[in-house]
Order: C-alpha cells, then sequence, then structure tokens
C-alpha cells in the first residue's frame, strides 16, 4: 500500500503540473492541507519537505511554502550583469544593500584585482540580489577605489555595470570558479532558506576590454533556485 504521503506528494505534484497551483503562488497552511487529506500534520508535513527537496515546492522564512520559481540560469561564458540575467529570464531584478564600506585591501583582494600598493583602498559591497522579490543570491563585491572614486555610490550600489559603460569603461572577459557549500545559519536567514541547504558558491574577477580588473565578488546562490550552464564556442 501506497504510504499516505506519497499519495499527497503526487496530488499536489500533479495539480502544479496542470498549473492549478502557479509558479510563485502560496500554498495554504498545513493545517488547512492536513484537513483537505484528512491526515495528520505530520503526515502533510512528509510530503511537502519531499517536494520542496525535489525543488517542487520552496519554504520561506516568516512567510509559508510557495510553488517553486524556475531556476534562473547564468550561461559561463563572457561577463553580464546579474540584472541583465534576470531581465533576461523575464524576471524583474532587484537588490537590498546590507553594507557599503571603505577599508584596505587585504592580500586576496590586492592579489585578484592587480593592486601593487599595499596602501590601497577598496570599497566592499553587501549585498542581496533578487528575481521577481525571491533571494536568489548573497555577494561581497571588492572594487578598487580609485576606479569608482568618481562614480556616485546610488550609481554603484544599484547598477554598477551600467555605471562603468556610462563613464566609458569598456567590459571585458571574467574568471570564475564555482564550488558547492551548505549555507551557514546568518546565510539561510539572508536568503530565506533552511541552514545547511545547498549553496552555489561563485567567486568571480571581472575585467575590462584593456585587461585591467574592476571587481572581485564572492557569490553564494540558493542551489534550488539558480543553476549555471556551460556553453562551448565552436
Amino acid at each position: 500500500m501506497v504510504p499516505a504521503y506519497i499519495r499527497i506528494h503526487d496530488v499536489i505534484k500533479k495539480e502544479i503540473e496542470e498549473e492549478n497551483w502557479k509558479i510563485g503562488e502560496r500554498l495554504p497552511s498545513e493545517r488547512d492541507l492536513a484537513d483537505r487529506f484528512s491526515v495528520s500534520r505530520m503526515t502533510l508535513r512528509q510530503a511537502i519537505s519531499l517536494l520542496v527537496d525535489e525543488g517542487i515546492l520552496e519554504r520561506r522564512v516568516g512567510s509559508g511554502t510557495f510553488v517553486a520559481s524556475k531556476r534562473v540560469q547564468e550561461k559561463m561564458s563572457g561577463t553580464t550583469s546579474f540584472s541583465d540575467i534576470i531581465k533576461g529570464q523575464g524576471k524583474t531584478p532587484s537588490s537590498r544593500l546590507l553594507s557599503y564600506k571603505r577599508k584596505l585591501a587585504d592580500k586576496t583582494e590586492r592579489e585578484k584585482l592587480q593592486l601593487t600598493d599595499e596602501s590601497a583602498y577598496v570599497i566592499q559591497m553587501e549585498r542581496v540580489r533578487y528575481a521577481d522579490g525571491v533571494p536568489l543570491v548573497y555577494e561581497v563585491a571588492s572594487i578598487p577605489e580609485e576606479l569608482i572614486k568618481h562614480i556616485a555610490r546610488k550609481d554603484i550600489t544599484k547598477q554598477f555595470f551600467k555605471a562603468l559603460t556610462s563613464h566609458g569603461y569598456e567590459i571585458g572577459k571574467s574568471s570564475q570558479t564555482i564550488s558547492a557549500r551548505n549555507a551557514s545559519e546568518r546565510i539561510a536567514e539572508i536568503l530565506q532558506t533552511k541552514r545547511g541547504s545547498a549553496l552555489l558558491t561563485l567567486v568571480q574577477v571581472s575585467y575590462f576590454k584593456d585587461g585591467t580588473p574592476f571587481e572581485y565578488v564572492h557569490s553564494q546562490y540558493v542551489g534550488e533556485r539558480f543553476e549555471f550552464y556551460l556553453e562551448n564556442q565552436g
């Protein structure tokens, strides 16, 4: 006999596939769903957890359970702004600034940004990036202060790449390294996911066309909401 939670899983999954539940739509409360299926909340919770693990549903801390959005995809070629990636998926990008500070560049920042002066400063920007209001990525970006001293802070924090091109800079290539990790308690809270859930970590250095590095970014993407793919050229 098929366990009750599997039967509930199958019914909800079918309803989502048939678009009875729309992408991003909030599900009824666990109590209401348990009443509908005439099961205990524990049994209902097993079904929901399975759907969450499969990426069909997503839990948002303090908000409830929602039909998961389709994963945003980023093609691993060239250098593209986050906003352009999100717009290309038909979604609305936004961001929330957590911190913005001037600091002495550390050894890693000097190496990645090719700063030969040990007294060089960077602007470090900590942000959460969203697609249609859903948090996708937590990022910490370091930018040479000398490079952006004539650019307004609001332009840097809102549309950095656009601000650069409007000041005559030409965006070139980027180098990227991807790894996996689990969400810490703080990052899980920021990204509205579970502690220990899978994250994709991206370390990226972006360059102008003349080869000058202008940004060193360490990003953590929610694995069930975002994916990278490679496209061979040739």
